[in-house]
């Protein structure tokens, strides 16, 4: 019993380190290593991180706001489907690649660097604000405050996430696997809607099936004001 349990702990001990690692590892693809992420994100979706993307791709009324852009792919597939975007990110490697994918697109995107808990924008000035597969800040109080400030009335929020990998063969399981072990995929913690409520927006939560996976969309409203009689 007792070298059961000295090996629980060491098991315990070696996934706590290497979810540090790989921690640290991300933050680095986001800074230093920015320029291997379109790499990184294919090989450890088996090649379906732009499939994933998709889910977030509709015509939106009114200016879209892309949190996090990123290497900037979603900004043009957003421009493409006939939406005015801007897009923020507070990585200047990860601004200048996309700048750099933007001017080769001949496209009218705009990017701005900038933390998402400090928007530099005025109030209700978009009709809806986009983020795919973000990290931890996106549930920070201070980043929702902001997010409703400049909502406009009516508008919506929508995250995409993963819910699973529901491919069969080896490499869809191994990444399947890679996914769980490092929390990027699994069922939305129903918790992270109070903060949303606080503020006034009002969240649905949405699977996307696609051919490969279960992706999932947060859509969380602003309410329009009630028109008088």
């Amino acid at each position: 019993m007792e070298s059961e349990a000295k090996q629980q702990v060491l098991k315990g001990s070696s996934g706590h380190f290497l979810r540090t690692v790989l921690a640290i590892f991300f933050r680095y693809l986001y800074t230093t290593l920015a320029w291997s992420y379109d790499a990184v994100a294919w090989l450890s979706s088996m090649g379906q991180w732009r499939t994933w993307q998709s889910a977030a791709v509709q015509a939106y009324p009114g200016l879209v706001l892309e949190l996090g852009h990123g290497p900037g792919h979603l900004l043009l597939d957003l421009e493409k489907t006939g939406n005015h975007v801007i897009g923020v990110d507070l990585s200047s490697q990860m601004t200048a690649i996309a700048n750099r994918r933007r001017k080769r697109g001949a496209s009218a995107v705009s990017l701005v660097q900038s933390r998402a808990q400090q928007l530099p924008f005025a109030a209700e000035s978009f009709e809806a604000i986009v983020a795919t597969f973000p990290t931890e800040y996106i549930l920070a109080d201070e980043t929702i405050i902001e997010i409703e400030r400049v909502l406009r009335a009516g508008g919506q929020l929508v995250v995409i996430g993963l819910k699973r990998i529901t491919g069969r063969n080896v490499l869809d399981r191994f990444a399947g696997w890679l996914y769980r072990f490092t929390g990027q995929s699994g069922d939305v913690d129903l918790a992270w809607f109070e903060p949303l409520a606080r503020v006034g927006l009002k969240p649905e939560l949405e699977i996307v099936q696609q051919p490969r996976a279960e992706i999932l969309r947060l859509r969380a409203r602003k309410p329009a004001p009630h028109t008088q009689p």
